[in-house]
């Protein structure tokens, strides 16, 4: 007769091992916390695993913005556009983007890129330490980042936001073509002029979260693969999950599970997540390293591409579409990767393509996190919610989580990321 398998216990468990889930592991495994991180498929399989690695406190500035709602509605009809939303019946989309578009004036935006920045600052300075005190592996350069432009137009549209980003700490160079095309020989002539911040940085992403999972399961924490989460209950005296692998009894549970959460949002307790974030589907494409590669990652403005350049690859990435949960490649939106790196580029692919990727992101309806305490639950937390910055933020976002769980203040003020304002 076959005995039922014992209930697992653990101090805290975390649900989902992707880059915010493991980087909360490690920072309460600091804090001397007892950890259990499970995911329904492997370490580093969703959006963490295929994104351009930047760490960009200049990026702080949300999609949120005045304009963007236009702008989507005029693309709409171009499958290739940076920014697509196919059209098709989808409530719970456009209640979602109507939440969106409330945020998509100057104040909030302000507002958005205030709170972003403070936590991109304090995470890109973490993941610095971690890499060095934990020595990880995932190919990171203090490198800075380029915007490139061919359009003097969009060039000045970019520098109005340069006054507002020196007020949050985030320096700017303006360099004019010709000594750009003569620093960078990467670049095709017709550019006119780049901005750089040089306080950006960057890494091998997939590299980066196996290393997370390395020193997790090095300092005592547990990470079970494969292991879905099928319902959790939250009670006074902690949490009591069911999963694929059996119960788990913790004292607490952290949610991490990125795009995923508003498919959770039910069998967690947590209905009013449905509505706070929808999934942000992006692309990637990795090659060999081309004959002549750029000196720093370079976001090339005009057609939303990003490009890095690792010792172990290169890669051309970018682009967001609201399509729900869709798996399909969509080629047009893949070939616009390479057809905007070929107007940038003397060598725009290496001659090896590796891998044809994309990946949801949870886009929340401001463009802030929600980290901290659920509402209505002492025992559960969220770390979900990051968008396009989830690798950018990951160490900020760990070490808030474990600040708030064991009670101390975080260096960052948490008002904003309170996944309260949702509820």
């Amino acid at each position: 007769m076959t005995q039922p398998s014992r209930e697992k216990q653990t101090d805290v468990l975390v649900v989902g091992a992707g880059v915010a889930g493991l980087a909360s592991a490690l920072a309460l495994l600091k804090d001397g916390r007892e950890v259990l991180v499970i995911d329904a498929g492997r370490i580093g399989g969703g959006a963490s695993h295929g994104n351009c690695g930047t760490l960009t406190p200049s990026h702080a500035p949300p999609l949120a913005a005045p304009g963007t709602i236009t702008r989507a509605l005029k693309w709409m009809l171009k499958g290739d556009a940076p920014l697509y939303i196919p059209p098709r019946f989808d409530p719970a989309l456009w209640r979602w983007l109507m939440g969106f578009a409330l945020r998509c004036n100057h104040r909030d935006w302000i507002a958005s890129a205030r709170v972003k920045a403070a936590m991109l600052n304090d995470s890109r300075q973490r993941i610095a330490d971690w890499v060095r005190d934990h020595g990880l592996q995932c190919e990171f350069t203090e490198s800075g980042e380029d915007y490139v432009f061919h359009g003097l137009q969009a060039m000045e549209h970019e520098m109005r936001e340069l006054p507002l980003l020196r007020e949050f700490g985030i320096e700017a160079e303006i360099i004019d073509g010709p000594a750009y095309e003569a620093q960078e020989p990467a670049l095709k002539p017709g550019v006119v002029g780049a901005i750089r911040f040089a306080g950006d940085a960057a890494l091998r992403p997939d590299k980066y979260v196996a290393e997370l999972a390395r020193v997790v399961r090095e300092r005592g924490g547990i990470i079970l693969e494969h292991c879905a989460l099928q319902s959790l209950h939250a009670d006074a005296d902690g949490v009591r999950a069911t999963t694929a692998g059996g119960a788990i009894r913790a004292s607490d549970a952290v949610i991490a599970t990125g795009s995923w959460s508003p498919l959770l949002a039910d069998s967690i307790g947590l209905p009013w997540l449905r509505k706070a974030i929808q999934p942000g589907k992006g692309y990637s494409m990795t090659y060999s390293a081309p004959a002549l590669v750029p000196k720093r990652p370079l976001t090339l403005r005009e057609v939303s591409v990003c490009v890095t350049a690792w010792g172990s690859g290169f890669r051309l990435g970018s682009t967001m579409e609201f399509s729900g949960y869709d798996s399909s490649l969509n080629e047009r939106r893949l070939g616009a990767l390479e057809r905007g790196a070929r107007k940038y580029l003397h060598h725009p692919v290496g001659a090896e393509l590796r891998e044809r990727w994309f990946g949801w992101r949870p886009m929340s309806r401001d463009d802030i996190p929600l980290i901290g305490r659920a509402p209505g639950h002492k025992h559960l937390w969220l770390a979900t919610g990051h968008g396009m910055m989830g690798v950018g933020m990951s160490a900020g976002t760990g070490q808030m989580l474990s600040d708030l769980i064991v009670g101390r203040a975080p260096s960052v003020d948490h008002a904003a990321f309170d996944p309260a304002r949702f509820a």
